[in-house]
């Protein structure tokens, strides 16, 4: 089989698999982002998350994790729900965290895919799947495979499904063909620049990770959110949306047909301003949000429900 017809019979398996895009771009260091990356973390904009300085060299090569790697196929996975549960609630959850940690949905899926390679190629291959869970810089790989453009709230943004996916990767060691990026279509726009409570988007494209919502109710583990963001919220205790919410590009998003990622019968209904530990372990037990554990879902309550009051 050439690398043409291998290509086309990867992103038809991608789209089998529930995908909604596939791309692929070749496997070497990542030379524009070098120097974003670097002035982002002089400027300590990842607050306290340490482990972005971490592994520097192979966050922006991919050859440093995978042996031999000589392409990067890049997939996104849509978890836009049928209904915004929270749009009208004291207390929000970001839209990502409705259903399963989708870690392990795209993992599994993404191993997928590479067993159906293995068995078009004929051979094992050194190989490994990603999905916001090693030093990869998902987006700009997104990006550079041409699904997409990186937006002004530093998101990858496409226009034919907006930014409410997660992004994959499967890196390895076999020669395709590669895409190319498109064009950024962000325009004038700064409706997410102009929205954002917190002004953690300081400037077009670079997001100050510590003044971010998601950062302050996910990331932080302080025991308590800095008195600076008071009145800032915006009722959002897990995660924020507010950026993608006012975006455009969003008006063309669906409803995602994955089942995992559908909310737990519950949570609509759940009084999340006064979860037991018991009901909190019971309604997230699969859910990205335990990453914050009870104690860091009251810190995030507590915060929201006393600039509220």
């Amino acid at each position: 089989m050439n690398q043409e017809d291998l290509s086309k019979k990867i992103k038809q398996k991608a789209i089998d698999l529930g995908f909604i895009s596939c791309g692929i771009s070749k496997a070497g260091f990542l030379e524009e982002e070098a120097p974003r990356l670097e002035e982002w973390l002089i400027n300590k904009h990842q607050g306290e998350m340490a482990y972005m300085a971490n592994h520097f060299d192979k966050r922006l090569d991919p050859t440093l994790l995978v042996d031999d790697a000589k392409s990067v196929i890049s997939v996104l996975l849509n978890y836009y729900p049928v209904k915004d549960l929270f749009q009208d609630k004291e207390l929000k959850i970001s839209k990502y965290a409705y259903g399963e940690d989708y870690h392990k949905v795209i993992r599994h899926k993404l191993k997928e895919l590479l067993s159906a390679i293995e068995d078009w190629v004929g051979t094992e291959l050194s190989a490994r799947c990603f999905t916001d869970s090693a030093p990869v810089l998902d987006k700009a790989w997104a990006a550079k495979s041409g699904l997409g453009w990186i937006g002004k709230n530093a998101n990858l943004l496409s226009k034919q499904t907006g930014s409410f996916f997660f992004i994959g990767e499967l890196i390895l060691d076999l020669d395709l063909v590669y895409d190319h990026p498109v064009n950024d279509h962000c325009g004038s726009c700064t409706k997410c620049i102009d929205a954002c409570p917190t002004e953690a988007i300081i400037k077009p494209y670079v997001v100050d990770g510590s003044k971010c919502i998601s950062y302050l109710t996910i990331e932080l583990k302080d025991e308590l959110i800095p008195r600076e963001f008071e009145n800032q919220m915006d009722g959002w205790a897990f995660g924020c949306d507010i950026c993608q919410d006012v975006c455009p590009w969003n008006r063309f998003s669906l409803a995602h047909q994955t089942q995992a990622f559908n909310p737990h019968p519950e949570l609509s209904e759940a009084d999340l301003s006064d979860l037991s530990k018991e009901a909190f372990n019971k309604l997230f037990k699969n859910s990205a949000i335990k990453r914050t554990k009870y104690s860091g879902w009251q810190r995030n309550v507590a915060f929201v429900r006393s600039n509220q009051k």
